[in-house]
């Protein structure tokens, strides 16, 4: 089977905002959702974060771990899997066979059809139950109050990382609107824990709680103490942990981090074991592709999926942390439906730098590297700005002699191209 043509076929945006396709296929299928224990992470940015992290942790505990996140960087297989190990494509291919036929069931009789969403958390769900899971982190595509993976009953515990704005035309287009969207996955007499932002935002989750008998954990800045950061870790104290080192980059990442602790201190409460070595190690030993993520030595050329505002603010964060004396170049790719005038707006703010813009690796999803250069011309001189492709601009950074640091921006979704171009580039000059 040609499993990516045969997902080609699924339609990969939004529909009218509606459970009634997962609420079908959850039941012909015996609720597979309601089995194992779930740990559900909604926000704008940080849920992949704190999926990598919580997941980690509980598999160094001795439980097996079914995660589901999206995107995926290369392959689709990386949105499924248990203990790190992605779902194959035999697997995926049987878990098609047993699905086609009640999506053809349902596509008969309705007049929306079963998008690509609803099929891949079907597929998640009937693949952790398969594997019998002892828990599944369960990340958010969209939202929360429609998104697919909200048919889940009661989470053990709800995760809702930072609120910013993004996909405003579905979620709204103030915080309190996208918080409440969020919101949707707080479910009653469980658990549910944020970290505090701003008081209009934790307003709407207090609310939501308080209807729906759930205990909020709110996590605030005077609960981390004593932190500190080198080129390979982070470091700080929370509530009765100290010295707990991560290693991921940026602040932000602390508040992450913090989360995580406290949904552990949330599952010991619970019943369920996680020991202090099991939280240590797995925070301590933590992998996330595609944030911040170092590609390439000399060159250096780091990858990051920043695609909103509030990601690309977090991103300048880190780079002032890191590499704030090193000649900086950004190489930027941002699909069509962001608000790219406001992110180039936010990259700009590096005056020292060089920025080069292209067209990402589909030009049916990216804006024009024209369009961007257009836009870039507000707020940084031309002889700044420089128009190429991407594959080119990655060859050209990698054939550099010089001590330029090379950020490639914008999106998740050309990181496949980079790595490969990376890795072959890498192959020649061992040749050579």
């Amino acid at each position: 089977m040609d499993i990516e043509k045969y997902l080609s076929n699924f339609f990969r945006g939004t529909k009218d905002p509606s459970l009634k396709a997962m609420k079908f296929l959850m039941n012909e299928f015996n609720h597979p959702e309601n089995r194992p224990q779930v740990i559900h992470i909604a926000g704008t940015n940080g849920k992949g974060s704190v999926a990598e992290m919580i997941s980690n942790v509980l598999i160094y505990e001795g439980y097996t771990v079914g995660k589901f996140i999206s995107p995926h960087l290369i392959h689709y297989n990386e949105r499924i899997s248990v203990n790190n190990n992605n779902i194959s494509n035999a697997e995926l291919e049987i878990l098609i066979k047993k699905i086609d036929p009640i999506i053809k069931k349902y596509n008969s009789t309705s007049d929306v059809p079963i998008t690509f969403f609803e099929l891949e958390t079907t597929m998640a769900f009937l693949y952790f139950e398969q594997k019998k899971c002892d828990f599944i982190v369960l990340e958010t595509g969209l939202g929360g109050v429609y998104d697919c993976t909200n048919i889940i009953a009661k989470p053990l515990v709800s995760v809702i990382t930072s609120i910013g704005y993004d996909h405003m035309h579905i979620l709204g287009n103030t915080l309190e609107e996208i918080a409440y969207q969020k919101a949707g996955i707080i479910k009653p007499n469980s658990h549910t824990v944020i970290f505090s932002q701003q008081t209009n935002i934790d307003n709407v989750f207090i609310t939501e709680c308080k209807k729906k008998n759930n205990t909020l954990h709110i996590i605030r800045n005077e609960d981390i103490k004593n932190y500190s950061f080198d080129n390979d870790f982070q470091q700080f104290d929370y509530k009765e942990f100290n010295s707990i080192i991560i290693n991921l980059k940026g602040k932000v990442q602390i508040h992450n981090a913090s989360l995580c602790v406290e949904v552990f201190n949330i599952l010991n409460e619970l019943g369920y074991h996680v020991d202090e070595k099991s939280i240590r190690n797995g925070l301590k030993t933590v992998v996330h592709k595609g944030r911040m993520e170092k590609l390439n030595d000399k060159p250096i050329i780091i990858y990051d999926g920043a695609h909103n505002e509030p990601a690309i603010k977090n991103f300048q964060d880190m780079v002032k942390m890191y590499y704030e004396n090193m000649k900086r170049v950004y190489i930027i790719s941002i699909l069509k439906r962001k608000d790219y005038k406001k992110m180039l707006k936010l990259i700009a703010e590096d005056k020292e730098a060089i920025f080069v813009v292209t067209s990402g690796n589909d030009p049916e999803i990216y804006a024009s590297s024209d369009e961007l250069y257009e836009c870039m011309k507000q707020f940084v001189s031309t002889d700044k700005i420089y128009k190429k492709s991407l594959n080119e601009t990655i060859e050209w950074s990698m054939a550099s002699n010089n001590d330029n640091i090379y950020f490639v921006i914008g999106s998740f979704y050309t990181y496949g191209t980079a790595t490969d171009i990376i890795r072959e580039n890498k192959k020649e000059k061992m040749k050579n």
